[in-house]
């Protein structure tokens, strides 16, 4: 696999749980749950079923999409200009 393969999931998934954090319907506290539930729904889709191994990789795209939405989250907050 090359790294643009590797890279796509955690960054759609992050792309995602930026939107539903966004649209304010769904309260912050569910964001983890639905991201981990996306993120085994997903691994097991590309691993072409529900095995142990699909659970972990869906885990490790939920940690680092929730990761990287509140990483964007965070440098937007604190880098807005004054005003």
């Amino acid at each position: 696999m090359d790294f643009t393969s590797e890279f796509l999931p955690y960054l759609a998934l992050a792309v995602i749980l930026w939107a539903i954090r966004e649209t304010n319907k769904v309260d912050n506290k569910w964001i983890p749950i639905i991201a981990v539930a996306l993120g085994i729904l997903y691994a097991s889709w590309e691993v072409g079923g529900f095995t142990p191994k699909s659970m972990i990789n869906g885990c490790q795209y939920a940690l680092l999409g929730v990761g990287s939405v509140a990483a964007v989250k965070y440098f937007l907050e604190t880098h807005r200009p004054y005003k």
